[in-house]
């Protein structure tokens, strides 16, 4: 290991050779700053990395004649230029990208590094940066090192010895830091409070790069026995270390340890993980492979994206502008995929563009860059709700990524789906949330071991709905739909789930068979014309009663009623329907006169409900 000087440059990066340079928070600017002072002595040399943090001098004007960059995931700066044409942008998976400079598909003259100071035995770490890094500095020829004292010292495959040195410059610096965007913190916060409904304690954890995902895993803070498994180690995740939330107990690889590729935030983030044994830095073709993510159950993946179409396809990139790359959303997806009991999830807000853009379209738009197939992702979350993917056909995505686009643009989104055939013409019904729930739409409850979930009714589960019809009994079809009411269509089944929310009401508690929900109960009311009184009726599943479905319905029917302004709900009970009426009873409900036509009239004072 020698130090390095101005003459050196001419024989570390030969006349149109290919020369990396570190990534993430430990980009060697040092050295950077060393080669481009000897600019007039180097030719064509091209400069290959992933996302850095920090300036990035190498892209100026100035610097064209002599450099061009070459980028296979861009950030701030580079993604300008490759857009303006004057920087390479190179697709490609990260757990792919260290296999191209190892097989010489894309060959590394020279590697330019950030490295820890040396231990007693002479090991520097390449401390919070190992991704890509690592495979670079086997596959160059010539290594050349930034020694930096403030580069927190990290475990795992992170060790370069001074022998595999070839030159150094000593240099402190302060490593960048960043943190999610404020702008983006209450939809961000709204998105985490889905995934906290998703995530299930005892899941393995991956994290992708940008301000949701980062932010929004720390509504996860209550979740016990999570484990990570990730490229990206940020300041989300140490919070959710420091609350007790992860222990890595759970995970099948690396049991009691974390394991990521990179780590960026703030100091205290640099600081948690120097010299941290838990923590186990590797390179992303470990990190990335798809067989090793899979060995892990419950891998939850979650990601974001630019938009989605109303089929499920996902954009990384849209209108034709490269923005970051493929990176490795496409591993992790695949990896949860492959999981048992695992979700890949893709996380982003509903609108782009100050509210001005939806990011749930009819189309990706022109030249957008495709990162997700339909099959690929199970769940699209944004701050109004979540869409299940998995196993549904188009019809049921359309009406599913329409109720979580932002309200302004859903009947747009209707009636293009509608155009385009992909939902049936008498699917009118703009979804539209029930504001007086607040906070999440829908709660997560267990009954006798099992999971449950108490929402509003969709317009995409008209299916959903058809099916709990037919598991009906003949006496249960008679006593709750009526004598003449012998099948249920799929267009008499979208009038009942296509409720008008703001003025009518309409619940379902659905059992959770892993990304699917069956229905096992209904409660629902109409407004009458007076608008202080909603007539109500439940249909239960038979294997379900005497389980608390018809009381639990009730109660947040009144909650909600109560918020309108209602002053009572009614119904007509069959006299021999005893549960039924001991349920009303127990909110309060009176006998209005005597039995007519067969059946008691009860109302049920709204007000006392809270």
């Amino acid at each position: 290991m020698k130090p390095l000087t101005a003459k050196d440059w001419p024989r570390i990066a030969l006349p149109g050779s290919r020369v990396f340079i570190g990534s993430g928070a430990a980009c060697p600017q040092a050295l950077v700053a060393h080669m481009l002072a000897a600019q007039n002595t180097l030719a064509d040399i091209e400069l290959a990395h992933i996302r850095t943090y920090g300036p990035t001098p190498w892209i100026d004007e100035k610097r064209r004649d002599t450099f061009k960059a070459n980028a296979f995931f861009m950030g701030p700066g580079i993604r300008e230029a490759v857009n303006a044409g004057v920087a390479d942008y190179t697709p490609c998976f990260l757990s792919e990208l260290p296999s191209l400079f190892l097989e010489g598909v894309v060959p590394l003259r020279a590697a330019l590094v950030m490295v820890s100071p040396p231990d007693n035995q002479g090991y520097c770490s390449l401390g919070v940066s190992v991704d890509v890094v690592h495979a670079a500095c086997r596959a160059a020829q010539v290594v050349v090192a930034q020694i930096n004292p403030r580069l927190p010292r990290t475990f795992g495959e992170t060790f370069l010895h001074v022998s595999e040195i070839d030159y150094c410059l000593e240099a402190e610096a302060e490593l960048p830091e960043w943190s999610p965007d404020e702008e983006d913190a209450a939809v961000a916060d709204k998105i985490g409070e889905y995934l906290a409904q998703l995530v299930e304690d005892g899941s393995t954890l991956q994290v992708g790069i940008g301000d949701i995902a980062d932010r929004a895993i720390r509504a996860l803070k209550d979740h016990r026995h999570l484990g990570i498994h990730t490229e990206m180690f940020s300041d989300g995740v140490r919070e959710l270390i420091e609350a007790g939330a992860v222990d890595n107990s759970r995970k099948q690889l690396n049991r009691g340890h974390t394991v990521a590729s990179f780590c960026v935030g703030s100091r205290a983030l640099y600081d948690f993980v120097h010299e941290n044994a838990h923590i186990s830095f590797r390179p992303t073709e470990y990190t990335n492979n798809i067989a090793q993510i899979a060995k892990n159950r419950k891998v939850v993946a979650i990601n974001s994206a630019m938009e989605v179409d109303m089929t499920g396809q996902v954009a990384a990139s849209v209108q034709g502008k490269f923005y970051s790359g493929i990176g490795g959303l496409m591993d992790f997806t695949r990896g949860a995929v492959l999981s048992s009991d695992g979700l890949p999830i893709i996380a982003l807000p509903s609108t782009a563009q100050n509210g001005e853009r939806s990011r749930i379209v009819p189309f990706l738009s022109q030249g957008a860059g495709l990162v997700g197939s339909r099959a690929d992702v199970h769940f699209v979350v944004t701050e109004h709700g979540i869409a299940t993917l998995r196993g549904r056909n188009v019809r049921e995505r359309a009406l599913e990524l329409i109720q979580v686009a932002d309200p302004k643009f859903r009947e747009e989104l209707l009636r293009s789906a509608r155009e385009r055939k992909l939902i049936a013409a008498y699917e009118k019904v703009v979804p539209r949330p029930v504001k007086e729930i607040g906070g999440v739409e829908f709660q997560r409850i267990r009954i006798q071991d099992k999971d449950y979930v108490l929402r509003p009714l969709h317009p995409s589960d008209e299916r959903n709905l058809q099916e709990f019809f037919y598991s009906h009994t003949a006496e249960t079809i008679q006593k709750r739909y009526g004598y003449s009411v012998q099948r249920m269509s799929r267009e008499r089944a979208s009038e009942l789930v296509g409720v008008n929310q703001e003025q009518d009401l309409a619940l379902g508690v659905f059992e959770r068979r892993g990304p699917r929900q069956r229905l096992r109960a209904v409660g629902r009311y109409y407004l009458e014309e007076d608008e202080s009184s909603a007539e109500v009726a439940f249909v239960v599943d038979e294997t379900m009663r005497r389980h608390g479905l018809g009381s639990l319905l009730l109660k947040r029917m009144m909650s909600i009623a109560h918020r309108r302004g209602l002053q009572c709900l009614w119904a007509l009970v069959a006299p021999d329907n005893i549960p039924m009426l001991r349920l009303f009873e127990k909110y309060h409900g009176k006998r209005v006169g005597g039995i007519s036509d067969g059946m008691v009239h009860i109302r049920i004072p709204v007000s006392e409900c809270e």
